[in-house]
């Protein structure tokens, strides 16, 4: 009896003391909803015209339902806060507009990931901005249905060398968020542009009802002609093999070929991919947490061979550990390409099909 005691009381200590994040699962369905998404890019972020009509236009209803019979489960809509804001607050046409473009795209079951994408803020010095916008949002995303909407802390925290300035800031936000929200699993993310890396350096938060994100583009000389070097020779850049090869080489200038050499030597290919994937699933095991891969594409100027392979590869390593997806995006060049959409484009067959997507449609969560 003794020895049982002893066993009763240990299990008491552990139970208490064991850190909240040792079982940090959102529920499941809202997982399955997670599997497979896609980025709106441009609907509330760079719009072409403010005018409530095209807002209200940019996605037809014939438009959001083909997405679902596509076999996406969810859309990440990126929203420019600078639309929204007027000062400290809202301003209530637009966010009518924002509110009910979510309402639609969840009246056809999709689960929708709203997240900031900022141009002007500068959170390393002044961290309020961000605080402030949920203050103002997060009221209103609650009359939404909690297993469909999910509030993103922020897209691409930079904080270069300052993981624990982001941690620090995100925890803070992450409190206003629930304060307003406590059944909506949130979507948080590491330092240095969201990057697995970023991710390795973040500590988990004691809040179960979390998912983390990440975003791959390696290597972006292959996936964005390393427009991080826009005086290179792009014609060239769009001519790289995936997987490469040693022998692979070219370029009108010097600059150019020497760093498509240096990029060949690396030799990329899908097991590249998938080791790099499988460092954000190692954090997750250990740390009992989900991760999204909330942003991958390659841009639609890259030849088509390599673009479709670099895509399935990246595709398929995320599934392989396990990790939900979201290609960036609908209405970008590094996606499906949908330029501006007009009543009910037709989505790229060979993408979707690099993206594993049959047209079957993705699980629905049941209704409330």
């Amino acid at each position: 009896m003794m020895k049982c005691a002893k066993i009763a009381a240990w299990l008491t200590f552990l139970t208490l003391w064991l850190p909240v994040n040792a079982v940090a699962m959102p529920p499941a369905d809202r997982l399955a909803l997670l599997r497979h998404g896609v980025n709106l890019t441009n609907w509330f972020r760079y719009p072409a015209s403010l005018d409530p009509v095209a807002l209200r236009g940019y996605l037809s209803d014939a438009a959001i339902g083909d997405l679902r019979r596509a076999g996406f489960g969810f859309v990440r809509l990126a929203v420019q806060p600078e639309l929204l804001m007027a000062g400290a607050r809202l301003e209530p046409r637009r966010l009518r507009l924002l509110l009910a473009a979510i309402q639609r795209l969840q009246r056809q079951r999709l689960g929708v990931v709203i997240v900031p994408f900022p141009l002007t803020w500068e959170l390393a010095t002044d961290p309020s901005r961000l605080i402030a916008f949920w203050q103002a949002l997060a009221p209103e995303l609650a009359q939404l249905d909690p297993r469909l909407t999910f509030p993103e802390v922020l897209n691409e925290p930079v904080f270069a060398n300052d993981a624990a300035g982001w941690a620090a800031l995100q925890a803070a936000t992450l409190r206003t968020i629930r304060t307003a929200l406590p059944g909506n699993t949130v979507v948080l993310t590491g330092q240095d542009w969201g990057s697995v890396g970023g991710l390795l350096a973040l500590a988990p938060v004691s809040d179960a009802n979390v998912i983390y994100s990440i975003h791959y583009y390696d290597p972006s000389e292959l996936t964005s002609l390393a427009a991080y070097r826009p005086e290179l020779d792009g014609t060239a850049l769009a001519r790289l093999p995936f997987p490469m090869t040693a022998g692979c080489s070219g370029g009108a200038d010097h600059a150019t070929a020497e760093l498509i050499a240096f990029v060949c030597s690396m030799h990329w290919n899908a097991a590249s991919v998938d080791n790099r994937l499988a460092e954000a699933a190692g954090w997750a095991t250990r740390n009992h947490a989900a991760v999204l891969l909330g942003e991958f594409g390659a841009s639609v100027r890259l030849n088509a061979p390599a673009r479709l392979a670099w895509l399935a590869a990246v595709r398929e390593a995320a599934e392989h550990h396990q990790l939900g997806w979201a290609l960036w995006g609908y209405d970008d060049s590094m996606g499906l390409d949908v330029p501006r959409p007009p009543g009910r484009p037709v989505l790229n067959p060979p993408v979707l099909r690099a993206l594993g997507l049959s047209g079957e449609p993705a699980p629905a969560p049941p209704r409330r």
